[in-house]
């Protein structure tokens, strides 16, 4: 009989296949007491475990092969940082030595502790990091438990055995509670084509790993590892968020339809590549590309980027136990990244910690003690930067350096205020002086405004004379306009792009920047929705910058556009009630094929 079990849609597509299951290895922990002579032992047992999970992710983080994505390596990051925490092996030592469990027994004992802990947290980003606690407590299980392997290389196994005639005809969807970074990375190539867990957010580390790799993944199906079983089909409806289980002939032939036509937009996209995204009436517009990594500069390249329009330089302070980049440690990534777009634009964000973004390094105690309050509202983005100064004129140094060979934008952050703009010109000011003194050749980069809250917005012609251009980052700006934190499953169904507050706030930043003869470009989730494109270009927005995979289908939508018909229709939009109907209804969010 045919299951549907719904969840979050956090890759687009749709994957059929037989399925194969990973069960978790905490379900089955031995569960006894230790003699008193054997404490210690015990309490050494667990100590080699933990050592031997983190030489064997070490190992797997010094063997990941060029073109894999830059988020497995920071996600193995995480899970070190975890395993080497030496208050984990303490506060499970603990156990051992005063009720005298075995060693999966206290593990599991304080993975229960600790998992009430991060659910007990304000902090969204430090909540989702229970999940990474529990894959490396089940690692961990799985090496005290002698001679079994990793779950992924297991399933992998079976499935290959099952019927190795078969096996390239038949697709497999891999279904589990959870998995792990490190379990993925032991994924053969192309043997799974679609991701199920019980648990995760669109923030989990199957949702990252799967937009990355571009397979169709369901992300929070609840119960789908306990109702589905070995070998049953399985259908996962990437874009729905929908796992069908056994379907019925008609519905598995209407999937195998839909994902054919799936298959043939993407090919018919890819060959836009090369395009210039041009509207109907003649109007070029400029798409660029959000990285993280300085090597991600290259797939922006290969997406079609004419520019990199957001590096979130963050990604490079964080996963290191504390010990920041250098000034030339920071400069060669820089340079890595300017020199990959052949002589094309890179705007360099400056470091955006805080938030859903901590830096890490702290044992566990005192990240809880470091976030207890509302870090969206405290010292993150340029706060931070202008409170480290040193810390912050050492990365604007090597901005410049880097900006000596080739074209560098630097994006300030949240910046609310008129004092913070100052204080950070000042900074800025200095760092030139300060190279020019070292005799280090550095060249001329341009100053941007990142627009991220109402305040900014507001007062924008006041600020708008220290800066060069602007870069509107719609994520954070609906955020503290709505005051909604997206992350909180309690009030996430009010985060609304589409809210007449968030537009017109969007669309007076745009057209005031116009007004002044500054750039402007929007580098939020908007810029690379098609369904905002057409209400974008009709406020005046000629630049967008967005993850590389969303190039293709927003220079689509735009190559479909007429500008003179955007235009007149945005301000019936912005006067509506109900601006996403009337959007729709005047073509602006679904343009004909």
């Amino acid at each position: 009989m045919s299951i549907q079990v719904f969840g979050l849609a956090v890759s687009r597509g749709i994957a059929i296949g037989r399925a194969v299951l990973v069960a978790s290895s905490r379900l089955d922990v031995a569960h006894y007491f230790v003699e008193p002579q054997a404490v210690e032992p015990e309490a050494e047992r667990l100590r080699a475990a933990l050592a031997a999970v983190a030489n064997e992710l070490s190992g797997m983080q010094d063997e990941l092969p060029e073109d894999a994505p830059a988020e497995l390596s920071a996600l193995l990051d995480v899970h070190l940082m975890l395993l080497r925490d030496e208050a984990l092996y303490a506060a499970t030592r603990q156990w051992i030595v005063e009720r005298r469990y075995n060693a999966e027994w206290a593990l599991s004992a304080q993975l229960e502790v600790l998992a009430r802990q991060f659910d007990e947290m304000e902090d969204v980003y430090l909540r989702e990091r229970k999940a990474d606690l529990e894959q490396v407590v089940e690692r961990v299980l799985r090496a005290l438990d002698e001679g079994r392997r990793p779950a992924a290389e297991r399933a992998a196994e079976r499935a290959a055995r099952s019927d190795p005639g078969d096996r390239p005809e038949t697709p497999l969807i891999l279904v589990a509670g959870d998995i792990s970074p490190a379990d993925m990375l032991q994924f053969k190539q192309s043997v799974f084509v679609g991701f199920v867990t019980d648990v995760g957010g669109t923030a989990s580390h199957t949702a990252i790993v799967a937009r990355s790799m571009d397979i169709p993944a369901v992300v929070g199906a609840r119960d789908a590892s306990r109702v589905v079983r070995t070998d049953d089909w399985v259908i996962v409806d990437g874009d729905g968020g929908l796992v069908i289980l056994n379907p019925s002939p008609i519905v598995l032939e209407e999937y195998r339809y839909r994902q054919r036509q799936s298959e043939l937009e993407r090919e018919r996209l890819a060959r836009l590549r090369n395009t210039p995204a041009v509207t109907l009436d003649g109007h070029a517009i400029s798409l660029q590309a959000n990285i993280e990594m300085p090597d991600d500069a290259r797939v922006a390249l290969e997406a079609g980027a004419v520019g990199v329009g957001l590096f979130r330089s963050e990604f490079l302070f964080m996963n290191r136990d504390g010990q920041l980049p250098g000034e030339d440690e920071q400069y060669e990534a820089y340079r890595t990244a300017v020199l990959a777009m052949r002589g094309l634009p890179v705007t360099i964000r400056t470091v955006d910690v805080g938030a859903d973004k901590p830096l890490d390094g702290l044992s566990l105690s005192e990240l809880r003690h470091e976030h207890q309050l509302n870090p969206a509202l405290g010292l993150r983005a340029i706060r931070w930067s202008l409170a480290e100064p040193s810390m912050f004129r050492q990365q604007l140094r090597a901005i410049l350096r880097a900006s000596a060979h080739g074209p560098v934008r630097i994006l300030l952050p949240m910046v609310g205020q008129l004092s913070e703009a100052r204080q950070a010109l000042e900074h800025l000011a200095r760092a030139r002086h300060q190279l020019t003194d070292a005799g280090r050749r550095f060249g001329y980069a341009t100053l941007g405004l990142m627009v991220e809250v109402p305040a900014a917005a507001i007062s924008l012609r006041s600020l708008l004379p220290l800066f060069d251009f602007v870069s509107i980052g719609t994520n954070d700006l609906v955020q503290y306009t709505l005051a909604i934190d997206r992350a909180d499953e309690a009030v996430a169904h009010l985060y609304d792009p589409w809210n007449p507050a968030v537009l017109h706030l969007l669309g007076q930043t745009i057209e005031t920047a116009r007004q002044a003869g500054k750039d402007v470009s929007v580098c939020g989730e908007m810029a690379g929705d098609p369904a905002f494109t057409g209400v974008l270009l009709g406020m005046g927005l000629r630049s967008f910058s967005m993850h590389p995979a969303r190039i293709a289908t927003v220079k689509q939508s735009i190559l479909r556009a007429d500008l003179g018909h955007a235009r007149r229709a945005v301000a019936e939009v912005l006067s509506s009630d109900d601006p996403q109907g009337c959007a729709r209804r005047l073509g602006l969010t679904a343009l004909p094929s």
